[in-house]
């Protein structure tokens, strides 16, 4: 089956988000750097997949000497490193700079979450929507809990009995079946 089309492109700049989260903080100063972007883009991955988001992480490269690249994680999330001497923020810029000119504006939106704040006045005249750092790290962990009770009610039986967690049709059918009655009298 065919994935829909995504409702928005979400640009993260990555680093900005793990200087703002405190776990992701800890997980940086405790195991390094590589440990936190991993971590970063694991949480990102199901909240993209939730929301329906075409998601790009954005980190620097501008201080390593080689070419910037592009993973793609999922159908929903890709993450980038920059071109030598480029930074997240004039990505991210350009991107929604070029987006301005793009028919996909018509369909879908774009989120910028960065908590900079010149950063965010200068896409947010690009026409981006901006989230803070903290706005993302409460959306991902609401739509977490979201999944979870999903998970836990799917899971849930109503009683001991198998016919307990049926849908009421089926617990129909089934007890006119049992009780030896077809034709739809009890």
């Amino acid at each position: 089956m065919p994935r829909a089309a995504s409702q928005a492109i979400l640009l993260v700049d990555g680093y900005n988000m793990v200087g703002a989260w405190s776990g992701l903080q800890q997980k940086r100063d405790r195991h390094g750097l590589e440990e936190a972007r991993r971590e970063l883009v694991e949480m990102l991955i199901e909240y993209s997949a939730f929301n329906g988001y075409e998601t790009q992480v954005v980190f620097d490269a501008q201080y390593q000497d080689r070419p910037g690249s592009k993973e793609v994680r999922t159908p929903y999330l890709s993450v980038y490193y920059t071109e030598f001497q480029q930074t997240a923020d004039t990505y991210i810029e350009l991107t929604c700079s070029r987006f301005r000119n793009d028919l996909r504006k018509f369909e879908k939106h774009l989120i910028v979450a960065t908590s900079d704040n010149v950063h965010r006045q200068t896409v947010i005249g690009y026409g981006a929507v901006c989230i803070s750092a903290l706005q993302l790290l409460h959306e991902i962990e609401t739509v977490g809990r979201q999944v979870r009770h999903k998970q836990r009610s799917k899971g849930r039986s109503h009683g001991r009995f198998l016919m307990n967690s049926l849908d009421p049709s089926a617990q129909e059918r089934l007890s006119k079946l049992r009780f030896g009655n077809t034709d739809g009298h009890p």
